[in-house]
């Protein structure tokens, strides 16, 4: 009888499992899933009970149910005991037959009775098992009995266990601090924290990466699609960090609908400023109350967060075959600038030719006769007003002298019209065109064309100078031509009026 009352407890707890479904009371089985020993699993039970303590409870159960089925046993054998009296007058053979029915009547008796209390602690079926192993004298070794206790306990540990995985705990573990590169150009980033190993990518001034651990003078860091090791001595971190991050971050807003009304106040029933075609991108000045200040040419203005897509734009790492593949690019932007435009510059000093030879003849006729007219005097002084553009490559310098005769015609939103009238990016697509190079008639298009120019000290002759919203070519002299506003169409500023966002150069 030792090991009964715990195999009947195991084989209720498994079977209600099983069979019973919703009528099975959760939390008692988990109460009793916290008392079972967990043979083999490798599990600490949430209760911090040892496997010792565990079995030594289960030991106690066994007993009380010991106890009742011996008192159940005597209640038996006394009724045994009556029939046998009973039936004194009858044959051997009739007494032996009543004797073996009365003791198969016995186990559904102790069924019935034990029935009847399983139902009132939740169990049904089990207890049928162990009355009818009780009979029979069968009793579970300790190693049965462990394996019984692993199998009812398993389906309570396994349900509400949850998992993490381990891409979540590293999460977790690491510390991701910014780290701000100040050097004079660049650092490299190598494969390994050593000046001998592999270059794999370039951080330069001011771009921003994330710190992910600290080696003898060296971080391990990523920044856009490069990992790897830079020397600590050339990063800034913590606040020192967040602060320069701050400063050389771009805070954009990019128009996600087809035409963005940029307003003078933050509110849609303010009047409007200024007009800006989907896709442009905006730098954001403010943001308040479901609105964004930014910058346009008309001026600065508000714009409703629901129109347009806020990020914050950092420089960040030029991998190995990013560089490679970047340089690529603007070479052979280059070369096809450069043939595109071989016909442009004949053609433009055959007409140049022209025109000479016409001034010429215009002279030599104005010296016969005595006086001018009106009209010619009108032309001349057109002539001396128009600025004359000198420096830079001779392309350059052919775009911008051919971009500043068209001063004074009007702006159109929308226009590509250099007579009739453009806008910015239409003004400096239809320049362009005239030279047989192809530009995108968008200003934040216009910033990834030919390659980049580092500031305006640099720029030369007919590069593109970008602002938020707005795009002009440069004629030297630190001035740009450009399709302005509506009240002021195509005309000359300083070009540093407004923030460049970028320079590029197409020839």
């Amino acid at each position: 009888m030792k090991h009964k009352g715990t195999k009947a407890l195991i084989c209720a707890l498994a079977m209600s499992m099983l069979l019973t479904g919703s009528g099975f009371d959760v939390n008692a089985a988990n109460g009793l899933a916290a008392s079972l020993p967990a043979a083999g699993l490798g599990l600490a039970m949430s209760d911090g009970s040892s496997v010792k303590d565990i079995r030594e409870d289960v030991k106690n159960k066994k007993g009380t149910s010991e106890t009742q089925s011996e008192a159940s046993a005597e209640s038996g054998a006394e009724t045994e005991a009556a029939q046998e009296k009973a039936a004194e007058t009858e044959s051997a053979k009739q007494t032996e037959t009543e004797s073996q029915q009365t003791s198969e009547s016995e186990p559904g008796q102790s069924e019935e009775g034990t029935q009847s209390t399983e139902r009132e602690t939740g169990s049904s079926e089990t207890e049928t098992e162990k009355s009818t192993a009780e009979t029979a004298g069968q009793e579970s070794s300790s190693a049965a009995e462990e394996k019984e206790v692993v199998e009812a306990v398993e389906p309570v540990i396994k349900e509400p266990e949850t998992k993490v995985s381990d891409e979540e705990l590293q999460e977790e573990e690491v510390k991701e601090t910014l780290i701000i590169a100040q050097v004079n150009d660049y650092v490299n980033i190598r494969s390994t924290p050593s000046t001998e190993s592999e270059i794999v990518g370039k951080l330069y001034n001011n771009s921003v990466g994330v710190l992910i651990d600290e080696e003898d003078g060296w971080y391990q860091m990523k920044s856009g699609n490069v990992d790897g090791y830079v020397k600590a001595e050339y990063f800034k971190t913590g606040d020192e960090a967040k602060r320069i991050a701050d400063e050389v971050g771009n805070r954009i807003a990019t128009v996600n609908t087809q035409t963005l009304k940029v307003r003078y106040d933050a509110s849609l029933e303010a009047p409007v400023l200024g007009l800006v075609p989907g896709g442009e991108e905006l730098t954001v000045l403010d943001e308040e109350n479901g609105f964004v200040k930014v910058s346009i040419e008309e001026g600065d203005g508000w714009v409703s967060m629901d129109y347009v897509i806020l990020e914050t734009e950092y420089v960040t790492a030029e991998s190995v075959a990013e560089e490679k593949a970047r340089l690529e690019a603007e070479q052979k932007a280059k070369e096809e600038a450069r043939k595109a435009a071989a016909a442009a510059e004949a053609k433009l000093l055959a007409e140049k030719q022209k025109k000479e030879e016409e001034q010429k003849a215009k002279e030599q006729q104005a010296a016969a006769e005595s006086s001018q007219s009106g009209e010619q005097q009108a032309a001349a002084q057109e002539t001396v007003s128009t600025p004359v553009v000198s420096g830079g490559s001779g392309l350059g310098a052919a775009v911008a002298n051919y971009a500043v005769q068209f001063v004074g015609n009007p702006y159109v939103y929308g226009g590509t019209s250099l007579t009739n009238g453009a806008d910015c990016s239409g003004f400096v697509m239809s320049v362009y065109k005239n030279f047989g190079v192809s530009l995108p008639h968008s200003s934040s298009a216009d910033r990834h064309v030919g390659y980049s120019v580092g500031s305006l000290s640099e720029a030369q002759p007919g590069d593109l100078v970008c602002y938020s919203g707005h795009v002009g070519i440069y004629i030297g002299g630190g001035q740009i031509v450009h399709a302005s506003t509506a009240a002021t169409g195509i005309k000359i500023s300083n070009a540093s009026y407004r923030t460049p966002v970028a320079i590029r150069r197409i020839f």
